[in-house]
């Protein structure tokens, strides 16, 4: 029988295991850069794969071009408790746009994407660039298609939901609006939406002592997330979980009237 978790996959010949894992592979990404189809052995020189036998985890980047320093698609996957799929990242990157330092520090430091410390010019670029927190590039625009890949994987393994973690807020309202509801968070994403009316004590606090906190944030997701990432909750965007039954949109929005 073909196994149901990252797990029983991970302890497969590594053969099988790529083969398994390729399936949540967009097409259209692989059209737009004129990659080889997931069944040919030749898409294999474009990935790399960390799935240790015994480990409930893979990560897997695939690159448009060998020695490129950024994957198109770079995800990290789990295992939940009662072994369910759990996406702790995914990333979509578009290798011809400019790049922003924001995931390592100007002495080459590891930033964690800025949850362990920032580059703060970077940040400021890429807010001015039109990038939200945590992307080093611009995005693909692919999302849906990756869902509907995914769904796909996540389909061939027995299962019909998954679950996501929301790295930054704006990633949590990209999920709402692509069928998400939530396992945990709800009630702290209402709380920030209504701080962030003109009357809330969030909006009190764009202020205008930085970039990242101007008069008007408030009202776009995305310098909403920024102002988040700059610390005006108090305390870091943690401890939301979302999830997705396949085929199925919650159709749940905590950010009615927002724009992006």
């Amino acid at each position: 029988m073909q196994p149901s978790t990252i797990g029983g996959i991970n302890r497969l010949p590594e053969s099988e295991k790529r083969a398994i894992y390729t399936r949540y592979i967009p097409r259209k990404l692989l059209e737009h850069f004129h990659l080889p189809d997931t069944d040919s052995q030749r898409i294999q020189q474009f990935m790399e794969f960390k799935f240790a036998p015994g480990s409930s985890d893979v990560e897997m980047r695939l690159f448009h071009e060998q020695r490129f320093p950024d994957p198109i698609l770079y995800a990290h996957l789990a295992d939940t408790m009662n072994g369910q799929i759990h996406v702790l990242l995914y990333i979509l990157n578009d290798p011809d746009a400019p790049r922003f330092d924001v995931d390592k520090m100007p002495d080459g430091a590891p930033t964690k994407f800025g949850t362990l410390q920032r580059n703060v010019e970077a940040e400021k670029m890429a807010l001015e660039a039109g990038l939200a927190p945590g992307q080093v590039r611009r995005g693909l625009r692919l999302l849906g298609n990756a869902i509907d890949a995914f769904e796909g994987f996540v389909t061939s393994l027995g299962h019909d939901m998954y679950f996501v973690e929301p790295l930054y807020y704006h990633n949590a309202v990209i999920f709402e609006r692509y069928g998400f509801s939530y396992q945990m968070g709800k009630r702290l994403m209402e709380s920030i939406h209504a701080g962030f009316q003109p009357e809330g004590d969030l909006s009190a606090q764009l202020d205008g002592s930085n970039p990242f906190r101007q008069a008007g944030a408030g009202n776009s997701i995305r310098r909403r997330s920024w102002a988040i990432h700059d610390g005006i909750l108090g305390e870091p965007f943690t401890n939301v979980t979302m999830y997705k039954r396949v085929g199925k949109a919650a159709g749940i929005s905590t950010t009615p009237g927002c724009a992006w």
